[in-house]
């Protein structure tokens, strides 16, 4: 089998940040790295979930709401994957922002948490969620698109 993309990055080499994953015709596939890889700490489940249904609402209810495809944890806990279509760069690297600033000061109840809406309604931690988000602020503030590209 061929190796996919996402394993052909230096992980020694990779620090949190936005970076162009892939692009495969109109969508573009974001590597939101929030923490170091192999460093020993990661995204606690709880808190990523918490993350995720937050991230998700706000950038479902952006004035870019007709681009957003996706947005998930990697299965590595050091960040999510954000997928999108016909967005320029400089406005995904704005909404990710944008949507980290929300996380960091939201307040109420988390979006899409209850039993019916939810399959594991109990994983939720609004407080990690608001932590992992305002650390992503200052890595992204001065964010640009010639940082989307991967460390060689």
């Amino acid at each position: 089998m061929k190796r996919i993309a996402s394993f052909a990055v230096n992980h020694d080499k990779l620090k949190p940040g936005m970076y162009t994953s892939r692009i495969d015709g109109d969508i573009t596939t974001y590597d939101i790295r929030m923490v170091y890889p192999n460093a020993g700490a990661y995204i606690e489940p709880a808190a990523g979930h918490t993350f995720e249904h937050l991230f998700a609402t706000y950038a479902r209810n952006s004035r870019f709401e007709q681009h957003i495809i996706y947005c998930g944890p990697m299965g590595c806990q050091t960040g999510f994957y954000f997928l999108v279509r016909d967005l320029a760069q400089e406005d995904a690297i704005r909404l990710v922002y944008e949507t980290m600033a929300f996380i960091a000061g939201y307040e109420g109840e988390i979006p899409g948490a209850s039993r019916v809406e939810c399959g594991n309604y109990l994983l939720h931690d609004l407080t990690g969620a608001k932590c992992l988000a305002a650390s992503m602020i200052p890595v992204l503030r001065d964010w640009t698109t010639d940082k989307l590209e991967y460390e060689k």
